[in-house]
């Protein structure tokens, strides 16, 4: 008997049982639908954290004053309310340390912006004319300000797009002139609309002067408390950590021993971390929904025992007139493939459809992804194979006189 004509007769025989052959491969398709909503819902959020880290700029260190303090526990013996950062450092870091490209600092203030009778509390930024670059921020409108704006503190500033649509509605913002704690500052450009950051807050409701204008004319103070510090490359990131904090204990005269007055943080570690807890999530959803991929094999050697058990004395004539133990076999052990197959592809269809439903109703992003589609597929195969290999060994096993006395 050739091969094509067993999966004739396997397809035949799970015609005849139309509504059992269904509720077996419903266990089928439950179990691939949920490993791939669960790994599709744990690699959208996975996404969309590396999305967020990236917005925040790339090969990026946040060099900050003070020690680092986590949980009441400090990690040396600098206070972040202390001056222990200055400008004139971070101009050592860009003129010494080979492996940083762009330095600025961010110099917070917070501040009221008005225009006419309108008016809009916000965050001011001092930063340098490298800012854009380092965080990887367009200007949407007009430009960003320059070197000899920051070396002369210059009275000039730019806005976000939430700021731009309060303050100038339905108006071009760029070559205004708003009032910044009193004084004027011309908006030189309005940043593209970034959305919000990891923590929720809107990043468009922000504006930007040169760090120097902020220090003497809002805040009067020449303290900095952050800096972000931009390597030459994603894999330079940890040298040049390691760098500025040998060049900042230099500076600070820290003698050995002694605590770090200020915190070095690498994003690349933060987004590490993000990554490895996702992953970590997806396995584990995936491996939850796998279950019901399980409970589904369960079923399919259920029916396929009980299939032989129903075919005893048709198995007894087929091996009678000469049907070999090795038809029988893969005769049971394809309709077993066949069940879940297509169980495997019907799966496939609703997981896909629920995953590209649930951001539109629940707002949680999702990925599907080619890899989780083509390991459905492949599992499926394994658990009919699997599965049916036990009913189909039997099947072949059965002595054929045997099998024409049953009843």
């Amino acid at each position: 008997m050739n091969f094509l004509m067993i999966i004739r007769i396997a397809f035949r025989a799970l015609a005849r049982n139309k509504a059992r052959a269904a509720l077996t491969m419903l266990g089928i398709i439950i179990g691939v639908s949920a490993v791939i909503i669960m790994v599709s819902i744990g690699q959208g959020a996975q996404a969309s954290v590396q999305a967020q880290i990236e917005s925040m700029g790339t090969n990026l260190l946040f060099v900050s004053a003070g020690a680092q303090n986590v949980g009441g526990v400090r990690s040396g013996t600098g206070d972040s309310g202390t001056n222990t950062l200055t400008v004139e450092d971070l101009d050592a870091i860009r003129r010494e340390v080979p492996s940083v490209a762009m330095v600025s600092p961010q110099i917070n203030a917070r501040a009221q912006l008005v225009v006419g009778n309108q008016n809009w509390s916000t965050s001011v930024q001092g930063v340098s004319e490298q800012f854009p670059e380092i965080r990887k921020w367009a200007v949407g409108s007009g430009d960003f300000f320059t070197d000899a704006d920051v070396r002369t503190a210059g009275r000039v500033i730019v806005i976000g797009q939430t700021i731009a649509d309060n303050l100038f509605p339905g108006q071009d913002a760029v070559g205004q002139t708003v009032r910044v704690s009193n004084m004027p500052f011309r908006v030189v450009g309005v940043m593209a609309r970034k959305g919000q950051d990891p923590q929720g807050r809107d990043q468009d409701d922000t504006a930007f002067a040169p760090y120097t204008s902020v220090q003497k004319k809002i805040l009067g103070s020449t303290r900095v408390s952050v800096a972000y510090v931009s390597a030459v490359s994603a894999e330079a990131t940890y040298t040049a950590q390691q760098q500025v904090g040998d060049l900042l204990r230099q500076r600070h005269k820290l003698a050995a021993g002694v605590p770090d007055d200020f915190t070095v943080r690498n994003m690349s570690d933060v987004a590490e971390a993000a990554n490895q807890t996702n992953s970590i999530m997806t396995i584990l959803l995936g491996s939850i929904a796998g279950v019901s991929l399980l409970v589904g094999g369960i079923g399919i050697m259920n029916i396929m025992l009980v299939s032989v058990t129903e075919r005893t004395r048709e198995i007894g004539i087929r091996m009678a007139i000469g049907a070999r133990s090795s038809a029988v076999r893969s005769q049971f052990l394809i309709e077993s493939v066949v069940l879940s197959l297509t169980g495997g592809f019907a799966g496939i269809l609703l997981g896909i459809l629920v995953s590209v439903v649930v951001p539109w109703m629940l707002g949680w992003p999702t990925l599907v992804s080619t890899a989780s589609i083509l390991g459905s597929v492949v599992f499926s195969a394994g658990v009919g194979i699997f599965f049916g290999y036990y009913p189909a060994r039997k099947a072949a096993a059965l002595d054929p006189i045997d099998a024409l006395r049953y009843e």
